[in-house]
Protein backbone atom coordinates (compact mmCIF):
# COMPACT_ATOMS: atom_id res chain seq x y z
CA UNK A 1 0.00 0.00 0.00
CA UNK A 2 1.00 3.54 -0.34
CA UNK A 3 1.51 4.43 3.15
CA UNK A 4 3.86 1.63 3.23
CA UNK A 5 6.41 2.64 0.23
CA UNK A 6 8.67 4.34 2.87
CA UNK A 7 9.24 1.87 4.94
CA UNK A 8 9.90 -0.21 1.97
CA UNK A 9 12.44 2.17 0.60
CA UNK A 10 14.13 2.25 3.82
CA UNK A 11 14.47 -1.95 3.96
CA UNK A 12 15.95 -1.81 0.91
CA UNK A 13 18.51 0.83 1.23
CA UNK A 14 16.97 3.41 -0.70
CA UNK A 15 17.03 7.56 -0.72
CA UNK A 16 14.49 7.03 -3.07
CA UNK A 17 12.59 6.62 -6.77
CA UNK A 18 11.45 8.12 -9.66
CA UNK A 19 8.97 7.46 -12.58
CA UNK A 20 9.17 9.07 -16.02
CA UNK A 21 6.96 8.03 -18.96
CA UNK A 22 3.54 9.38 -19.15
CA UNK A 23 -0.05 9.10 -16.55
CA UNK A 24 -1.93 7.17 -18.96
CA UNK A 25 -1.34 3.24 -19.77
CA UNK A 26 1.98 3.79 -17.14
CA UNK A 27 1.14 1.50 -14.30
CA UNK A 28 4.12 3.03 -12.14
CA UNK A 29 3.23 7.00 -12.91
CA UNK A 30 -0.61 6.16 -12.70
CA UNK A 31 0.01 4.65 -8.90
CA UNK A 32 0.84 8.13 -8.19
CA UNK A 33 -0.98 10.25 -10.42
CA UNK A 34 -4.64 8.19 -11.32
CA UNK A 35 -6.07 8.63 -14.50
CA UNK A 36 -5.08 12.53 -15.69
CA UNK A 37 -3.79 13.20 -18.47
CA UNK A 38 -0.07 13.93 -18.48
CA UNK A 39 1.65 13.43 -21.89
CA UNK A 40 5.46 13.03 -20.50
CA UNK A 41 6.84 13.28 -16.93
CA UNK A 42 9.54 12.62 -14.31
CA UNK A 43 8.06 11.60 -11.00
CA UNK A 44 10.37 12.69 -8.34
CA UNK A 45 10.11 11.15 -4.64
CA UNK A 46 12.42 11.38 -2.24
CA UNK A 47 12.21 9.04 0.86
CA UNK A 48 9.77 10.28 3.49
CA UNK A 49 8.95 13.47 1.64
CA UNK A 50 6.14 14.11 -0.99
CA UNK A 51 6.24 13.20 -4.42
CA UNK A 52 6.77 16.05 -7.21
CA UNK A 53 6.01 15.78 -10.70
CA UNK A 54 7.79 17.84 -13.53
CA UNK A 55 5.72 17.88 -16.58
CA UNK A 56 4.56 20.72 -19.26
CA UNK A 57 3.13 23.69 -17.57
CA UNK A 58 0.11 22.67 -20.10
CA UNK A 59 -0.56 20.12 -17.59
CA UNK A 60 -0.69 21.74 -14.34
CA UNK A 61 -4.28 21.43 -13.70
CA UNK A 62 -4.22 17.87 -14.34
CA UNK A 63 -1.40 17.55 -12.02
CA UNK A 64 -3.25 19.67 -9.46
CA UNK A 65 -6.06 17.18 -9.81
CA UNK A 66 -3.77 14.62 -9.42
CA UNK A 67 -3.10 15.65 -5.54
CA UNK A 68 0.57 16.64 -6.75
CA UNK A 69 3.07 19.14 -6.65
CA UNK A 70 3.79 20.25 -9.89
CA UNK A 71 6.78 21.79 -11.59
CA UNK A 72 7.40 22.74 -15.10
CA UNK A 73 11.20 22.03 -17.17
CA UNK A 74 12.90 24.54 -18.79
CA UNK A 75 13.56 22.68 -21.59
CA UNK A 76 14.83 25.89 -23.85
CA UNK A 77 17.11 26.36 -21.35
CA UNK A 78 18.19 22.81 -21.11
CA UNK A 79 18.56 22.25 -24.77
CA UNK A 80 20.78 25.63 -25.39
CA UNK A 81 22.99 24.47 -22.05
CA UNK A 82 23.18 21.04 -23.99
CA UNK A 83 24.35 22.47 -27.35
CA UNK A 84 21.04 21.65 -29.34
CA UNK A 85 21.75 17.53 -28.10
CA UNK A 86 18.51 16.38 -26.99
CA UNK A 87 19.58 13.20 -25.39
CA UNK A 88 21.90 15.66 -23.53
CA UNK A 89 18.97 18.52 -22.72
CA UNK A 90 16.90 15.19 -21.08
CA UNK A 91 19.89 14.16 -18.48
CA UNK A 92 20.30 17.67 -17.85
CA UNK A 93 16.43 17.86 -16.91
CA UNK A 94 16.89 14.78 -14.70
CA UNK A 95 19.93 16.24 -12.86
CA UNK A 96 17.91 19.46 -12.11
CA UNK A 97 14.83 17.50 -11.53
CA UNK A 98 17.12 15.10 -8.80
CA UNK A 99 19.09 18.10 -7.52
CA UNK A 100 15.99 20.12 -6.39
CA UNK A 101 14.35 17.17 -4.36
CA UNK A 102 18.07 16.33 -3.00
CA UNK A 103 17.90 13.01 -4.38
CA UNK A 104 21.60 11.95 -4.96
CA UNK A 105 22.30 8.54 -3.92
CA UNK A 106 20.60 5.08 -3.92
CA UNK A 107 17.00 5.27 -6.63
CA UNK A 108 15.16 2.87 -8.23
CA UNK A 109 14.02 3.82 -11.45
CA UNK A 110 10.20 2.97 -12.45
CA UNK A 111 8.40 3.99 -15.97
CA UNK A 112 7.95 4.15 -19.62
CA UNK A 113 10.77 5.25 -22.06
CA UNK A 114 12.30 4.07 -24.85
CA UNK A 115 15.17 1.39 -23.95
CA UNK A 116 17.57 2.57 -26.15
CA UNK A 117 17.05 5.83 -25.18
CA UNK A 118 16.67 5.51 -21.34
CA UNK A 119 20.48 4.31 -21.37
CA UNK A 120 21.98 6.96 -23.14
CA UNK A 121 20.22 9.25 -20.72
CA UNK A 122 21.27 7.60 -17.48
CA UNK A 123 24.63 7.15 -19.06
CA UNK A 124 24.78 10.92 -18.79
CA UNK A 125 23.19 11.39 -16.25
CA UNK A 126 25.82 9.51 -13.90
CA UNK A 127 28.44 11.17 -15.38
CA UNK A 128 26.78 14.63 -13.86
CA UNK A 129 25.69 13.26 -11.17
CA UNK A 130 28.58 10.90 -9.80
CA UNK A 131 27.25 10.39 -6.61
CA UNK A 132 23.79 8.93 -7.92
CA UNK A 133 23.37 5.14 -7.92
CA UNK A 134 20.31 3.22 -9.54
CA UNK A 135 19.68 -0.08 -8.18
CA UNK A 136 17.40 -2.93 -9.76
CA UNK A 137 15.60 -5.71 -8.08
CA UNK A 138 13.49 -8.73 -8.82
CA UNK A 139 9.76 -7.66 -9.19
CA UNK A 140 8.26 -8.57 -6.39
CA UNK A 141 11.20 -6.97 -3.99
CA UNK A 142 10.98 -3.64 -5.34
CA UNK A 143 9.82 -1.64 -3.04
CA UNK A 144 7.20 0.05 -5.43
CA UNK A 145 6.23 -3.19 -6.24
CA UNK A 146 5.74 -4.10 -2.61
CA UNK A 147 3.30 -1.24 -2.62
CA UNK A 148 1.60 -2.00 -5.44
CA UNK A 149 0.91 -5.08 -4.52
CA UNK A 150 -1.03 -4.57 -1.84
CA UNK A 151 -4.23 -2.82 -2.45
CA UNK A 152 -6.23 -0.76 -0.17
CA UNK A 153 -9.97 -0.53 0.30
CA UNK A 154 -10.19 2.11 -2.31
CA UNK A 155 -8.09 0.01 -4.77
CA UNK A 156 -9.98 -3.32 -3.97
CA UNK A 157 -13.09 -1.87 -4.81
CA UNK A 158 -12.00 -0.33 -8.48
CA UNK A 159 -10.68 -3.71 -9.32
CA UNK A 160 -14.42 -5.28 -7.69
CA UNK A 161 -16.54 -2.96 -10.09
CA UNK A 162 -14.31 -3.67 -13.05
CA UNK A 163 -14.77 -7.29 -12.56
CA UNK A 164 -18.59 -6.71 -12.36
CA UNK A 165 -18.56 -4.79 -15.69
CA UNK A 166 -16.52 -7.90 -16.92
CA UNK A 167 -19.11 -10.66 -15.99
CA UNK A 168 -21.67 -8.71 -17.00
CA UNK A 169 -20.63 -8.61 -20.37
CA UNK A 170 -19.16 -12.27 -20.36
CA UNK A 171 -23.12 -12.71 -19.20
CA UNK A 172 -23.89 -10.73 -22.51
CA UNK A 173 -21.39 -12.95 -24.71
CA UNK A 174 -23.21 -16.12 -23.39
CA UNK A 175 -26.97 -14.77 -23.86
CA UNK A 176 -25.42 -13.30 -28.04
CA UNK A 177 -23.39 -16.61 -28.68
CA UNK A 178 -26.79 -18.91 -27.74
CA UNK A 179 -29.07 -16.98 -29.71
CA UNK A 180 -27.21 -17.71 -32.73
CA UNK A 181 -28.73 -21.01 -34.68
CA UNK A 182 -26.55 -23.84 -35.04
CA UNK A 183 -26.27 -25.47 -38.19
CA UNK A 184 -23.44 -28.31 -39.43
CA UNK A 185 -21.24 -27.58 -36.37
CA UNK A 186 -21.54 -24.00 -36.51
CA UNK A 187 -23.35 -20.65 -35.50
CA UNK A 188 -24.99 -19.20 -37.92
CA UNK A 189 -26.99 -15.68 -37.81
CA UNK A 190 -30.57 -14.90 -39.07
CA UNK A 191 -29.49 -14.57 -42.55
CA UNK A 192 -27.43 -18.41 -42.35
CA UNK A 193 -23.93 -16.29 -42.24
CA UNK A 194 -21.41 -18.01 -40.40
CA UNK A 195 -21.04 -16.25 -36.95
CA UNK A 196 -17.16 -15.62 -36.39
CA UNK A 197 -14.63 -15.12 -33.83
CA UNK A 198 -13.65 -11.76 -34.89
CA UNK A 199 -17.67 -10.33 -34.61
CA UNK A 200 -17.49 -11.84 -31.08
CA UNK A 201 -14.93 -9.90 -30.19
CA UNK A 202 -16.16 -6.42 -31.94
CA UNK A 203 -19.13 -7.02 -29.71
CA UNK A 204 -16.70 -7.28 -26.58
CA UNK A 205 -14.95 -4.01 -27.16
CA UNK A 206 -18.41 -2.01 -27.46
CA UNK A 207 -19.98 -3.67 -24.73
CA UNK A 208 -17.08 -2.61 -22.48
CA UNK A 209 -16.59 0.69 -23.88
CA UNK A 210 -20.28 1.35 -23.05
CA UNK A 211 -19.74 0.45 -19.60
CA UNK A 212 -17.03 2.75 -19.53
CA UNK A 213 -14.20 0.24 -19.85
CA UNK A 214 -11.48 -0.69 -22.31
CA UNK A 215 -9.49 -3.65 -23.41
CA UNK A 216 -5.64 -2.13 -24.68
CA UNK A 217 -4.96 -6.24 -24.27
CA UNK A 218 -7.16 -7.53 -26.15
CA UNK A 219 -9.52 -10.80 -25.91
CA UNK A 220 -8.38 -14.50 -25.96
CA UNK A 221 -11.38 -15.94 -27.60
CA UNK A 222 -9.95 -19.36 -29.01
CA UNK A 223 -10.84 -22.54 -30.12
CA UNK A 224 -10.14 -26.19 -30.68
CA UNK A 225 -6.36 -26.17 -31.69
CA UNK A 226 -5.93 -22.75 -30.31
CA UNK A 227 -7.57 -23.33 -27.12
CA UNK A 228 -4.20 -25.62 -26.45
CA UNK A 229 -2.00 -23.20 -26.58
CA UNK A 230 -2.47 -20.59 -23.98
CA UNK A 231 -2.06 -16.94 -25.51
CA UNK A 232 -3.10 -17.81 -28.41
CA UNK A 233 -6.05 -15.28 -28.93
CA UNK A 234 -8.16 -16.96 -31.82
CA UNK A 235 -8.67 -16.72 -35.75
CA UNK A 236 -11.32 -13.52 -36.94
CA UNK A 237 -12.33 -14.98 -39.73
CA UNK A 238 -12.65 -18.42 -38.01
CA UNK A 239 -16.25 -19.34 -37.13
CA UNK A 240 -17.72 -20.08 -33.78
CA UNK A 241 -18.17 -23.93 -33.88
CA UNK A 242 -20.43 -25.87 -31.30
CA UNK A 243 -19.36 -28.58 -29.47
CA UNK A 244 -15.50 -27.69 -29.25
CA UNK A 245 -13.73 -26.04 -26.14
CA UNK A 246 -13.44 -22.35 -26.40
CA UNK A 247 -10.67 -20.70 -23.62
CA UNK A 248 -13.16 -17.43 -23.11
CA UNK A 249 -10.44 -15.09 -21.33
CA UNK A 250 -11.45 -11.41 -20.83
CA UNK A 251 -9.06 -8.54 -19.41
CA UNK A 252 -10.07 -5.41 -19.35
CA UNK A 253 -9.60 -2.12 -17.31
CA UNK A 254 -10.77 0.95 -16.59
CA UNK A 255 -10.89 3.58 -19.54
CA UNK A 256 -7.53 5.71 -19.55
CA UNK A 257 -5.65 2.51 -18.04
CA UNK A 258 -6.77 2.06 -14.72
CA UNK A 259 -7.40 -1.13 -12.77
CA UNK A 260 -7.52 -4.39 -14.48
CA UNK A 261 -9.88 -7.44 -14.06
CA UNK A 262 -8.90 -10.77 -15.33
CA UNK A 263 -11.22 -14.03 -15.80
CA UNK A 264 -11.69 -16.69 -18.36
CA UNK A 265 -13.98 -19.55 -18.72
CA UNK A 266 -14.03 -22.13 -20.93
CA UNK A 267 -17.53 -23.25 -22.84
CA UNK A 268 -18.76 -25.79 -25.07
CA UNK A 269 -21.79 -24.99 -27.10
CA UNK A 270 -24.53 -27.00 -27.05
CA UNK A 271 -23.05 -30.16 -26.04
CA UNK A 272 -19.12 -31.72 -25.10
CA UNK A 273 -17.26 -34.24 -25.70
CA UNK A 274 -16.59 -36.82 -22.82
CA UNK A 275 -12.83 -36.19 -23.56
CA UNK A 276 -13.69 -32.33 -23.16
CA UNK A 277 -15.76 -32.93 -20.16
CA UNK A 278 -13.32 -34.95 -18.28
CA UNK A 279 -10.19 -32.48 -18.77
CA UNK A 280 -12.49 -29.68 -17.86
CA UNK A 281 -13.43 -31.38 -14.24
CA UNK A 282 -9.53 -31.52 -13.50
CA UNK A 283 -9.55 -28.28 -14.09
CA UNK A 284 -12.07 -27.73 -12.25
CA UNK A 285 -10.51 -29.54 -9.29
CA UNK A 286 -7.44 -28.13 -9.36
CA UNK A 287 -8.78 -24.52 -9.63
CA UNK A 288 -11.34 -25.20 -6.30
CA UNK A 289 -8.18 -26.63 -4.60
CA UNK A 290 -6.01 -23.77 -4.99
CA UNK A 291 -8.79 -21.23 -4.54
CA UNK A 292 -9.42 -23.03 -0.33
CA UNK A 293 -5.16 -23.04 -0.03
CA UNK A 294 -5.12 -19.01 -1.34
CA UNK A 295 -4.77 -17.88 2.21
CA UNK A 296 -2.31 -15.26 3.78
CA UNK A 297 0.45 -16.79 4.57
CA UNK A 298 0.38 -19.66 1.72
CA UNK A 299 3.44 -19.90 -0.60
CA UNK A 300 2.80 -19.33 -4.35
CA UNK A 301 5.63 -21.96 -5.15
CA UNK A 302 3.64 -24.38 -3.13
CA UNK A 303 0.24 -24.02 -4.37
CA UNK A 304 1.61 -24.07 -7.90
CA UNK A 305 3.28 -27.79 -6.88
CA UNK A 306 0.20 -28.53 -5.42
CA UNK A 307 -1.70 -27.94 -8.55
CA UNK A 308 1.16 -29.65 -10.80
CA UNK A 309 0.32 -32.79 -8.38
CA UNK A 310 -3.08 -33.05 -8.61
CA UNK A 311 -2.76 -32.86 -12.31
CA UNK A 312 0.16 -35.61 -12.38
CA UNK A 313 -1.95 -37.69 -10.44
CA UNK A 314 -4.51 -37.87 -13.05
CA UNK A 315 -2.21 -38.48 -15.67
CA UNK A 316 -1.40 -35.00 -17.12
CA UNK A 317 2.45 -33.73 -17.35
CA UNK A 318 3.15 -30.89 -15.73
CA UNK A 319 5.95 -28.40 -15.83
CA UNK A 320 6.86 -30.01 -12.20
CA UNK A 321 7.90 -33.14 -13.50
CA UNK A 322 8.18 -32.51 -17.37
CA UNK A 323 10.17 -28.96 -17.65
CA UNK A 324 9.25 -27.08 -21.27
CA UNK A 325 6.27 -29.51 -21.72
CA UNK A 326 3.71 -27.90 -23.69
CA UNK A 327 1.26 -30.83 -23.31
CA UNK A 328 -0.84 -30.97 -19.71
CA UNK A 329 -0.40 -28.41 -17.44
CA UNK A 330 2.42 -26.03 -18.95
CA UNK A 331 2.08 -22.40 -17.09
CA UNK A 332 1.81 -20.64 -13.83
CA UNK A 333 -1.19 -20.78 -11.41
CA UNK A 334 -1.49 -17.36 -11.04
CA UNK A 335 -0.42 -13.76 -11.01
CA UNK A 336 -1.21 -9.99 -9.27
CA UNK A 337 -3.93 -7.61 -10.73
CA UNK A 338 -3.83 -4.17 -10.64
CA UNK A 339 -2.83 -0.97 -12.24
CA UNK A 340 -1.01 -3.82 -14.85
CA UNK A 341 -2.67 -7.10 -16.00
CA UNK A 342 0.29 -9.18 -14.71
CA UNK A 343 2.33 -7.49 -11.57
CA UNK A 344 3.56 -8.81 -8.41
CA UNK A 345 3.03 -11.49 -6.35
CA UNK A 346 3.23 -14.04 -8.37
CA UNK A 347 2.40 -17.65 -7.94
CA UNK A 348 5.22 -20.12 -9.76
CA UNK A 349 7.87 -22.51 -8.39
CA UNK A 350 11.09 -20.80 -9.65
CA UNK A 351 10.95 -17.74 -7.84
CA UNK A 352 13.52 -17.49 -5.54
CA UNK A 353 12.72 -16.92 -2.75
CA UNK A 354 8.97 -17.94 -3.31
CA UNK A 355 6.45 -14.66 -3.10
CA UNK A 356 3.98 -15.35 -0.07
CA UNK A 357 0.29 -14.14 -0.15
CA UNK A 358 -0.58 -11.05 2.47
CA UNK A 359 -3.73 -9.32 3.10
CA UNK A 360 -4.41 -7.35 0.63
CA UNK A 361 -3.05 -9.19 -2.52
CA UNK A 362 -5.54 -9.40 -5.57
CA UNK A 363 -4.21 -12.38 -7.75
CA UNK A 364 -5.79 -14.62 -10.23
CA UNK A 365 -6.08 -18.36 -9.73
CA UNK A 366 -6.07 -19.75 -13.06
CA UNK A 367 -5.49 -23.33 -13.97
CA UNK A 368 -5.64 -24.69 -17.03
CA UNK A 369 -4.50 -28.44 -19.32
CA UNK A 370 -3.57 -28.08 -22.73
CA UNK A 371 -3.70 -30.71 -25.47
CA UNK A 372 -3.40 -28.96 -28.88
CA UNK A 373 -2.83 -31.77 -31.12
CA UNK A 374 -6.29 -33.39 -29.82
CA UNK A 375 -7.72 -30.01 -30.46
CA UNK A 376 -8.57 -29.24 -27.03
CA UNK A 377 -7.65 -26.80 -23.74
CA UNK A 378 -9.21 -25.86 -20.77
CA UNK A 379 -8.81 -22.72 -18.35
CA UNK A 380 -10.87 -21.37 -15.45
CA UNK A 381 -9.71 -18.49 -13.83
CA UNK A 382 -11.10 -15.68 -11.46
CA UNK A 383 -9.66 -12.73 -9.47
CA UNK A 384 -9.27 -12.74 -6.35
CA UNK A 385 -8.90 -10.46 -2.96
CA UNK A 386 -6.78 -11.97 -0.55
CA UNK A 387 -8.50 -11.15 2.88
CA UNK A 388 -7.60 -11.91 6.32
CA UNK A 389 -9.87 -14.31 6.99
CA UNK A 390 -9.26 -16.29 3.33
CA UNK A 391 -9.34 -15.19 -0.11
CA UNK A 392 -12.78 -14.21 -1.92
CA UNK A 393 -13.24 -14.22 -5.09
CA UNK A 394 -14.12 -10.16 -6.45
CA UNK A 395 -16.88 -11.14 -9.62
CA UNK A 396 -18.59 -14.61 -8.99
CA UNK A 397 -19.83 -16.19 -12.06
CA UNK A 398 -20.95 -19.94 -13.14
CA UNK A 399 -18.45 -22.41 -14.14
CA UNK A 400 -20.64 -24.01 -16.15
CA UNK A 401 -18.49 -25.93 -19.30
CA UNK A 402 -21.85 -26.35 -21.67
CA UNK A 403 -23.89 -23.31 -22.84
CA UNK A 404 -26.96 -24.57 -24.20
CA UNK A 405 -28.38 -23.49 -27.24
CA UNK A 406 -31.29 -21.39 -27.13
CA UNK A 407 -32.42 -22.19 -30.93
CA UNK A 408 -32.35 -24.76 -33.54
CA UNK A 409 -32.00 -24.52 -36.81
CA UNK A 410 -35.90 -23.67 -37.55
CA UNK A 411 -35.90 -21.76 -35.44
CA UNK A 412 -37.35 -23.60 -32.30
CA UNK A 413 -36.35 -24.23 -28.92
CA UNK A 414 -33.46 -26.93 -29.31
CA UNK A 415 -33.20 -30.08 -27.74
CA UNK A 416 -31.98 -30.52 -24.15
CA UNK A 417 -28.08 -30.68 -24.14
CA UNK A 418 -26.10 -33.43 -23.33
CA UNK A 419 -24.43 -31.65 -20.49
CA UNK A 420 -26.67 -31.55 -16.87
CA UNK A 421 -25.38 -28.04 -16.53
CA UNK A 422 -27.87 -25.15 -17.23
CA UNK A 423 -27.66 -21.93 -18.94
CA UNK A 424 -25.11 -19.28 -18.00
CA UNK A 425 -26.59 -17.08 -14.67
CA UNK A 426 -26.55 -13.65 -13.62
CA UNK A 427 -23.62 -13.03 -11.34
CA UNK A 428 -24.50 -13.34 -7.89
CA UNK A 429 -22.98 -11.53 -5.00
CA UNK A 430 -19.70 -11.96 -4.22
CA UNK A 431 -18.89 -14.44 -1.17
CA UNK A 432 -15.72 -16.35 0.48
CA UNK A 433 -14.21 -18.72 -0.67
CA UNK A 434 -12.82 -21.98 1.53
Amino acid sequence: MKDELDQYLEEAGLDGLIVIGAAMRNPSMTYFTGPVHVGSGILVRRRNSPAVLYCSDMERDEVARAGLRHSALDWAAFTRQAGGDPQEAEAIAFEHALRENNLVGRIQVHGQSEVGDAIETFRRLAGRLPGLETVGFRDSASPLARARATKDSVEVDRIRRMGAITVEVIDRAADFLTSHQARRGILVDRHGEALTIGVVKRRIDLWLAERGAENPEGTIFAVGHDAGVPHSTGIDDQPVPTGVPIVFDLFPCERGGGYFYDFTRTWCLDHASDDAAQVYQDVLDAYRLALAQARPGASGRELQRAVCELFEGRGHPSGLSTPGTRAGYVHSLGHGVGLAIHEAPWLTIPLEPPDLLQPGHVVTIEPGLYYPERGLGVRLEDTVWIGREGPEVLAPYPMDLVLPMRRSPRGQASKPSRSKKTKPRRARPAGRAG
